[in-house]
């Protein structure tokens, strides 16, 4: 008999005592992070699809451009001096053996017109943007200073000179390229260059070379400057970029994409031609080899100057992914404000809310961002998270009313939880003023608890 009244005691105490409720709502809380891990996590694998999908597409396409030429390629010689001696006659015989080096220069002005002509390409599902780009260049070589590496003028091999170009892009090249130098006219071939030994860096743009044949000595600026000029149509999708090889480099660059993010180590002129509209943009940069940090000529080897590139990025704005993962990290906070709304109103209404419905509210609430990832792949995310938060709240409302019975707490419910998903969004719109906006609501939303709190009697039942 004892062991019944101790049982029947106990059970009266978990169903009564306010500590224990708040025990089991805790618990529960804690249960349904687990779930919301996985949810993150399928929104991680979806957004590794759409990269695979828009990376599939550039190889089909061609792959973001990266351009950087014309650079005058000049082979020049010279000697050491080797001494041996004959072990009959004991006279040291010195041998003079010649060398074969390459002098890089690169242009004085270097002049770019490119317009870029952007379009959406889709795949299932998923999109990314894709473009045409035809870019006149021109520009002019000064004379080659062999001076400050003391060779002689008989030293250097002015009939093997050739162009460089180089590119991260051979694939989408639409034109057989032709350079006007002075009254000459050359074409470029590509050259093999091993890339495998820098795979493995981070952020690695493999660049293609083009070389020309070897040069007429009228296309050489051996004594005095050589003007040139090319034109290069190319396809390329996401970044269109270039590196400042000119001692004074000027792009002029106009396209119809709406949504450009200038990147690279210079942004263009604010005090020039620039403009965005829903129409496109016009860009204008001048860059002066004194902004850069490299010389005008490399002696032995041409090093990757593509830490120096700009350009722009023809951004792709809606980033459905991006918000609803942001949406996931307020996940414990929808929770348990919740929660905790429906354990005020059973501590002070005295209603009974069985652990099964609240698991049952903790699961609708989860609900929610599976109907956000799915509906915003198909919708932008203001209609998905629209529809979505639409859905939990009517439903967790309608369950709310057959647990709660009492008009003015179902409304509470309502009330609580449009408030609620109305804040989230609002702090995954902004990105300078989250935190504030945040802390903020936070304050808030304590105040009001702590403000519906001060009338229960903590002391009975616990």
């Amino acid at each position: 008999m004892e062991t019944i009244k101790k049982n029947k005691g106990f059970g009266h105490w978990i169903r009564t005592s306010i500590t224990a409720r708040m025990l089991m709502v805790g618990f529960l809380i804690l249960v349904l992070l687990i779930p919301l891990v996985y949810i993150k996590e399928l929104i991680k694998e979806r957004s590794e699809r759409q990269e695979e999908v828009v990376s599939e597409v550039g190889n089909l396409w061609g792959t973001e451009v990266l351009l950087m030429g014309p650079v005058l390629k000049v082979p020049y010689k010279t000697y050491t001096e080797s001494t041996t001696y004959d072990t009959e006659t004991k006279k040291g015989i010195t041998k003079r053996v010649a060398h074969t080096n390459y002098a890089y220069f690169l242009p004085d002005n270097l002049n770019i017109d490119a317009h870029v002509d952007a379009i959406k390409k889709e795949r299932g599902i998923y999109e990314t943007s894709v473009f045409s780009s035809k870019m006149a260049i021109e520009g002019s070589f000064g004379i080659p200073d062999f001076k400050q590496k003391d060779v002689l003028p008989e030293d250097v091999v002015w009939e093997k000179a050739t162009i460089l170009i180089r590119s991260s892009n051979l694939k989408g090249i639409k034109n057989q390229i032709e350079m006007q130098l002075g009254t000459a006219t050359t074409s470029f071939l590509p050259r093999y260059k091993d890339q495998h030994d820098q795979s493995y860096l981070a952020g690695f743009v493999p660049m293609h070379e083009l070389e020309s044949p070897f040069l007429d000595k009228s296309a050489l600026p051996i004594s005095q400057p050589i003007a040139f000029n090319t034109a290069i149509t190319i396809n390329g999708s996401s970044k269109i970029r270039f590196v400042p090889v000119g001692k004074q480099t000027k792009l002029h660059m106009t396209s119809n994409w709406a949504d450009p993010s200038f990147t690279g180590s210079f942004l263009p002129e604010e005090d020039g031609e620039k403009s965005v509209s829903e129409d496109g943009f016009v860009a204008n940069w001048n860059i002066l080899q004194i902004n850069r940090q490299f010389e005008q000529s490399f002696f032995g080897t041409l090093p990757d100057l593509k830490e120096f590139s700009f350009g722009t990025e023809l951004f792709v704005p809606v980033d459905e992914y991006q918000k609803s993962e942001r949406s996931t990290k307020y996940g414990y906070l929808v929770i348990a404000l919740t929660f905790l709304v429906f354990f005020l109103i059973q501590t002070i209404s005295k209603i009974n809310i069985h652990a099964f419905q609240y698991l049952m509210i903790g699961i609708a609430l989860l609900m929610f961002y599976t109907l956000l990832i799915s509906i915003s792949e198909h919708q932008n995310f203001l209609k998905a998270y629209a529809i979505a938060s639409t859905a939990v709240i009517g439903l967790i409302t309608l369950y709310s009313k057959s647990i709660l019975k009492i008009k003015k707490f179902v409304l509470l419910i309502f009330g609580s939880l449009t408030t609620l998903y109305a804040f989230i969004f609002v702090i995954i719109q902004l990105e300078s003023y989250s935190l504030l906006v945040g802390s903020i609501g936070l304050f808030c939303i304590l105040g009001l608890v702590m403000f519906a709190s001060r009338k229960i009697d903590w002391g009975s039942g616990c």
